[in-house]
């Protein structure tokens, strides 16, 4: 088998594995406030997908870094299989969600996760197929350990079960770990890429997609502040942030 087509082949299965692992959700009981709308009830079972893809994710991510630190050092030419294999594994998570997003109908309410997705998706493809900035994809990806808490967050958020202790611990873990594991890794990357890489051909094609997630983790984290630390300025800027109903302000 070449080595494009086993790509191939474990990019399918990761996405078919997160394809029986939201089936098997369905067995899972559903908060009596999520259980009165079918939307929610989607959303409910989306988001626990995603938790899971969040912990495994992260936590792969953080230890394939902690044990082969040198890869920080050249993002764009050092890899190991472990970090092959988390693109993979996360490629198809991304296909998963994309197509789950399309065909339940929340195209329109989640366009920012679909572009957002799509750029995740052809960002690992390249490093997947063209064997180049793996350890750069495996950076991103500490991304994930943050998303534990905001999906903790958001499935708080909709359940709409009275826990304001939880919520309260939660959204300053989360805003810690939105620095740590977002916003630095992010910060890195840019540095990262302006400094050493070549603006052509894949460096190019990956610039442009990391200054547009630059922007969309700007504007997430802004809308996050006016949610959870600014609540009046939030409420001022409804009808200008209609985008983040989904996982933001529900």
């Amino acid at each position: 088998m070449g080595p494009w087509l086993r790509a191939a082949g474990l990019v399918v299965g990761s996405t078919l594995f997160f394809k029986a692992l939201q089936r098997g959700l369905r067995c899972l009981p559903l908060p009596a406030h999520v259980r009165r709308d079918p939307t929610r009830a989607w959303r409910w079972r989306n988001l626990l997908v995603s938790f899971v893809h969040s912990v495994v994710t992260g936590l792969w991510a953080v230890l394939g870094v902690w044990q082969a630190p040198e890869m920080l050092l050249d993002i764009q030419n050092m890899s190991s299989t472990s970090g092959y294999l988390l693109l993979c594994f996360s490629a198809g998570y991304f296909v998963h969600d994309s197509l789950d997003i399309i065909v339940s109908g929340q195209s329109r309410a989640s366009w920012e996760y679909l572009v957002h997705h799509a750029m995740a998706i052809s960002g690992f493809f390249s490093g997947i197929f063209l064997g180049r900035f793996v350890a750069a994809g495996m950076l991103s990806l500490f991304v994930e350990v943050s998303n534990i808490f905001l999906t903790i967050r958001m499935l708080l958020k909709l359940s709409n079960v009275p826990a304001p202790a939880l919520y309260q611990a939660n959204k300053y873990i989360n805003l810690v770990m939105y620095f740590l594991f977002r916003l630095a890794p992010q910060a890195y990357l840019t540095w990262y890429f302006v400094r050493y890489v070549e603006v052509r051909g894949q460096g190019a094609f990956l610039m442009v997609n990391l200054f547009l997630l630059d922007a969309m983790i700007l504007t997430y984290f802004s809308r996050l502040l006016r949610s959870d630390f600014f609540p009046a300025s939030g409420r001022r800027h409804a009808g200008k942030d209609a985008g983040e109903e989904k996982f933001l302000a529900d």
